[in-house]
């Protein structure tokens, strides 16, 4: 029952942050999709009853800021590159493999939705340990898996 609440008012928070919609109905359609992603997802968030949910929940919500700031930074760089007068020579799309260190599920799927909720970077695939990863840039190639994915780590994996 923890984890379905835990996973509940994660996933409002993330709700009422990104969409920006506090009247009555937009709110209440909120609410009930959080309410039917803790009911039936729970547990891909806290697999075990027995380990330390606490500490993931607090770990994701520590994480979460780290996440918008990359995205605003994110957003920045490619209204940059998409404005500049030169825009096709700064555009160098690529397509590239990391092995990723995280173990758990959650934590690979963390890292990948959070490469992709960053504007430029698309997680195409994962495969066991190796992800495959669109960049639009090749700078935003060179810097994964780097601090995204020890910040990831830091979060959920447990030691």
């Amino acid at each position: 029952m923890k984890a379905k609440f835990a996973t509940f008012i994660i996933m409002l928070i993330f709700w009422v942050v990104m969409s920006g919609m506090f009247d009555v109905f937009h709110f209440s359609l909120g609410v009930i999709s959080c309410l039917l992603i803790a009911f039936f997802s729970s547990d891909l968030l806290f697999p075990e009853e027995g380990k330390p949910w606490l500490r993931e929940l607090f770990g994701m919500l520590c994480y979460l800021p780290y996440l918008f700031w990359q995205i605003i930074v994110a957003n920045l760089q490619v209204t940059y590159i998409v404005l500049h007068p030169r825009m096709l020579e700064k555009i160098d799309p690529h397509l590239f493999r990391f092995e990723t260190t995280l173990k758990r599920p959650i934590s690979k799927v963390t890292l990948a939705q959070s490469i992709t909720l960053t504007p430029g970077t698309i997680t195409v695939n994962i495969h066991e340990n190796q992800v495959a990863v669109y960049a639009l840039t090749e700078e935003a190639a060179a810097s994964l898996p780097g601090e995204m994915e020890r910040r990831v780590a830091k979060a959920l994996e447990i030691e």
